[in-house]
């Protein structure tokens, strides 16, 4: 039946250009007991004998070593100059425009997330804007249409602290700052530019988009007023985080968190007026007090309640306080919460004043006592609570963080984190409320950029409704895909936690919130028609024309006739909006109006509570969409040890310091652009990255063991010109045709890595491809072919078109990440004209052609009898052996049949592969072999057409010292008499000079 079967399948195997003698076609499906050695010894020796003065000079010449021009080695200026060279000489500047400029079916967009114009380029920039960079590069030599405009933010109070320096703002006109705060921007972005451009990234550098670009913040404008119109912006008295170091009101996302700042946390009394109903009768007529606990003793003449968890159990010795020497009866000890419903107590620091006991879900049992003391211009959700039970909001506190007259006369001009707080410490042991003072370690807010710790603090503030946005911002991200998946979780999160989002700033250098107020009234003037002059004036003339222009061009008469008043009963307004906006409508300012709506978007994790969520939301807002398909979230560059770098760590990496070295070049090489970039491609970006000498040095290393491959396979294309030379692949040697199956097997894997932005992986697979499949295993068998055979013969052309396969193959699939050294192979490579890109040639050539059926087994199947082989001469050269293979006739016989048609040969591809320097194939063992020879056996299966033929073939094997006589020219035992030129060698000499 099974003989049946192979006859069946002889047809196909012809027509499919595998030449079986009496063989069957194979498909793919195979498995096997021996596995395929991938360190074998050479077959011969002749690159040895050729180059060593030892041997006799007259067969040296003949040899066919490779020769190249390509270094395997460059370093310091000579890299550097290299690199520049072929920046120049292969247009990297031009590129992003000619790809534009070509014909191509489909765009690729990624959307650049702007860093902030406020210093030099750091190794941050380099993770995010060379990653960004390895996947353009892929899908522009996929041949798609890459739409990549970077930008920058040029706003807030980043840059205009920075540019401000010792200057005192209070000294100068919101001009003056926005002068130096713009000077200082354009300073930084034409620095980080530069460095952007020297790491090689791709981009639309002549269009670059600004924060500060007029036409920009007209955009920004359109999208405020589409949300306002919707009712989503509004102005509001509330609490926000305020930072008394910088006096603006701050974002969450501005919020950095000090896990060791120390506070003065106190236990203090407030003493029960009226005892809660419920409670009334056991608590008799004791004097009570309601005990508190917090860390921000500050807020308690600011407060208005004390809150409760109604369903939780409170301990009420820990909460009542009276002087007793025990515990209160036992029927007093335990009671619900919303039990204390009701109650009312005695302000401890204000005479006069009453607070009630009210039943609160934020209330937590975690610390204190399990009840909260509630100042509502303090807190978020004592603002909750103020809300629902319509309590007053009374904020004591100013822009500095002092104390201000309604605190009284002993707190006003104090500062709260400073004598504020130890003046109200002590007005609660004067009253007789303090029960216990200490400090307290716990994370606390921190301003971003002052590094200085922040206040909650109710202002007039404008905000966006997010809570009214989140579920269909929620159910637009499920659609999104999210690399890695596991940052989904974080985005949800950080969506839940936001109900309000506050977007007024009170700063000089940013967008002006296009608002006036009358000034009479207070009454804010905004409506479509104002916003709509204003964004007008603005793409014009920028948005410094809200400070320099009179008010009568801002609003003209054609636009106040739709309200009442005159334009003098108007001031405009002094807030700017929050950088997170600004960044947040990029999607309106710079995608292409077509499909406003980017592939990917491209950022740190920092962003999943910043860029990722204010773009998601103004988008949503506007469009009911997301403003991208994916998102890629990386994690943060950190030091060798994994620190946070720093600069009084002395632990900062800088890039520019990293391509071209420090100024002790030995403990600060120049490494090169393409270190730079092989470290973020080989970094698991989607975890924390570090980087420092180490991993440098290993990725220099790793790229000079590339180059070395490189160097090989263009010093044995020296003279080969593919398009005239190459060998038709029906023609080619099985071995060669099975090293382009494995070629395409790679090339399908590395695509998919790069769909998936696992450039890590990319690296796995160019390593492993190198070392097991060409360097441990191709390039050992096939030099002597190399090096030995007549230079014009069909084997060695057949090896040379693999191997031109394989050098494109391999530049190519390694371009996105290191493309000054793909394009100097390039230069080198033979196939192209003189001029030529490699860029502007496209992606990875492979064909389906190369996957024929039946050549896989036949080259593993000889690769499962060579390791039996080789495992029996261990330590041994295998070309001093005679081979002898015995199969019993059936599916593999004939395989091995199509690698050596003669029983007997010492050339067959056969042999070439059991790199022995003589093999004979049969059907059974010789019954006479000597006493020296050494057997072994195995077995391979074969998995034809899904398991419909199966065939596990056994094979034995007896290998002896070869009796031929070593050939001078190749070293190989195949000359019949000593110092005799072999056969194959006697041909060649004359053809090769």
């Amino acid at each position: 039946m099974l003989l049946c079967g192979a006859r069946a399948l002889r047809e196909g195997v012809a027509r499919c250009g595998l030449s079986l003698r009496g063989g069957v076609p194979l498909r793919p499906a195979v498995s096997f007991t021996q596995t395929r050695g991938r360190s074998a010894a050479p077959p011969g020796d002749a690159a040895r004998a050729a180059g060593s003065s030892s041997q006799p000079g007259d067969h040296r010449h003949t040899v066919l070593l490779p020769r190249s021009a390509f270094p395997m080695k460059l370093s310091g200026p000579e890299l550097l100059n290299l690199e520049l060279r072929i920046q120049q000489e292969c247009s990297f500047e031009q590129l992003y425009s000619w790809q534009r400029e070509r014909k191509a079916k489909k765009e690729f967009c990624l959307h650049d997330g702007p860093p902030y114009a406020n210093g030099d380029a750091h190794v941050g920039h380099a993770l995010n804007k060379i990653l960004k960079d390895i996947h353009n590069r892929f899908e522009m030599l996929r041949g798609r249409k890459v739409h990549y405009v970077p930008g920058w933010d040029c706003h807030g109070l980043p840059i205009e602290l920075k540019a401000l320096g010792e200057l005192q703002a209070k000294d100068m006109t919101p001009l003056q700052i926005r002068q130096k705060a713009r000077e200082f921007a354009e300073e930084a972005i034409a620095r980080q530019r530069a460095a952007f451009q020297r790491w090689g990234v791709m981009a639309d550098w002549e269009n670059c988009y600004y924060t500060f670009n007029g036409q920009y913040e007209a955009a920004q404008l359109r999208v405020f007023e589409d949300m306002h119109s919707k009712g989503l912006i509004y102005q509001d008295y509330k609490p926000v985080f305020w930072s008394p170091s910088t006096r603006t009101a701050l974002a969450e996302a501005e919020l950095e968190y000090n896990s060791e700042h120390v506070s003065k946390a106190v236990y203090a009394t407030f003493p029960l007026t009226t005892p809660p109903p419920k409670l009334a009768a056991g608590l008799g007529m004791s004097s009570l007090s309601v005990l508190v606990w917090t860390t921000q003793p500050w807020t308690i003449p600011a407060n208005q309640a004390i809150c409760f968890m109604p369903k939780a159990h409170l301990d009420l010795f820990n909460i009542f306080t009276e002087i007793f020497d025990s515990r209160p009866p036992d029927t007093l000890s335990f009671s619900l919460g919303s039990d204390l419903e009701g109650g009312v107590c005695q302000h401890p620091t204000i005479s006069g004043k009453e607070v009630p006991l009210l039943p609160a879900n934020h209330v937590t049992m975690a610390k204190g006592t399990g009840l909260v003391h509630t100042a509502p211009a303090h807190g978020m959700e004592d603002y909750s609570v103020a809300t629902h039970f319509q309590l007053p909001v009374e904020c004591m506190v100013d822009e500095e963080g002092k104390f201000t007259e309604l605190a009284g006369v002993d707190l006003q001009e104090q500062s709260v984190f400073e004598e504020g707080t130890s003046t109200v410490i002590s007005m609660l042991r004067a009253a007789g409320a303090l029960v216990k003072e200490e400090e307290c370690v716990h994370s606390y807010p921190y301003d971003w950029r002052s590094k200085k710790p922040v206040i909650i603090r109710a202002s007039k503030q404008w905000f966006i409704n997010t809570a009214s946005l989140k579920d269909k911002a929620k159910e637009v991200l499920q659609k999104v895909r999210v690399m890695p998946e596991s940052a989904r979780a974080s985005l949800l999160a950080m969506l839940d936690r936001r109900t309000y989002w506050c977007i007024s700033r009170q700063r000089s250098w940013g967008v002006p919130i296009p608002v006036f107020y009358h000034k009479q009234t207070g009454e804010p003037l905004i409506n479509k028609h104002t916003v709509a002059h204003i964004a007008k004036v603005f793409a014009e003339k920028g948005s410094d024309s809200w400070w320099e222009e009179p008010i009568e061009t801002l609003l003209p008469p054609d636009v106040l006739k739709k309200v009442t008043g005159a334009v003098t009963d108007y001031e405009r307004g002094e807030d700017v909006l929050d950088i997170w906006f600004d960044s947040g409508t990029s999607w309106a300012a710079v995608l292409q109006e077509a499909e406003p709506r980017a592939d990917v978007y491209v950022e740190g994790k920092d962003q999943i509570g910043g860029w990722f969520q204010s773009s998601l939301l103004t988008s949503v807002a506007v469009r009911n969409k997301a403003p991208y398909k994916a998102l890629v979230v990386h994690g943060f560059a950190l030091s060798e040890k994994g620190e946070k770098m720093s600069k009084s760590l002395g632990n900062v990496v800088d890039p520019d310091v990293v391509i071209n070295g420090g100024t002790d070049k030995a403990a600060s090489p120049a490494y090169g652009a393409d270190v730079l970039r092989w470290w973020v491609a080989e970094s698991n970006v989607f975890s924390e990255v570090q980087i420092g000498p180490k991993a440098l040095n290993s990725a220099r290393e790793n790229i000079n063991k590339l180059r070395n491959t490189l160097k090989f396979l263009l010093g044995n294309l020296q003279g080969f010109d593919p398009r005239t030379q190459a060998v038709d692949p029906k023609e080619m040697h099985y071995i060669d045709q099975y090293l382009l199956h494995l070629l395409r097997e790679y090339s399908i894997k590395v695509t998919d890595a790069y769909n998936e932005f696992d450039c890590g992986r990319v690296i796995r697979l160019l390593q492993a491809f190198i070392t097991r499949d060409l360097s441990n295993f191709y390039f050992s068998i096939i030099k002597d072919r190399l090096y030995c055979d007549a230079e014009n013969s069909v084997g060695r052309r057949s090896c040379q078109t693999a191997l031109e396969e394989i050098l494109d193959g391999v530049t190519r699939s390694i371009a996105p990440i290191l493309p000054h050294l793909a394009e100097e192979v390039y230069q080198h490579a033979p196939g192209h004209d003189e001029g030529e890109t490699l860029f502007r040639s496209g992606w990875v050539k492979s064909s389906s052609v190369w996957r024929k059926p039946g050549l896989e087994e036949a080259v593993e199947g000889a690769c499962a009898i060579r390791d039996s082989f080789l495992s029996s001469i261990p330590g041994r050269n295998a070309v001093e052996y005679d081979l002898t293979i015995a199969i019993e006739p059936g599916l593999l016989f004939e395989l091995m049949e199509s690698l050596q048609e003669e029983p007997t040969s010492t050339c067959s591809q056969l042999t070439e592969l059991m790199m022995a320097s003589r093999t004979t194939l049969t059907s059974t063992l010789p019954r006479d072999l000597p006493s020296d020879a050494i057997t072994n056996s195995g077995s391979f299966l074969i998995n034809l057409e899904g398991g419909i033929i199966r065939e596990d073939s056994t094979y034995a094997i007896a290998a002896v010292p070869i009796s031929l006589s070593r050939c001078p020219r190749c070293r190989r035992y195949t000359s019949d008499t000593p110092e005799c030129l072999c056969p194959r060698c006697q041909t060649v000499p004359g053809h090769s000079q």
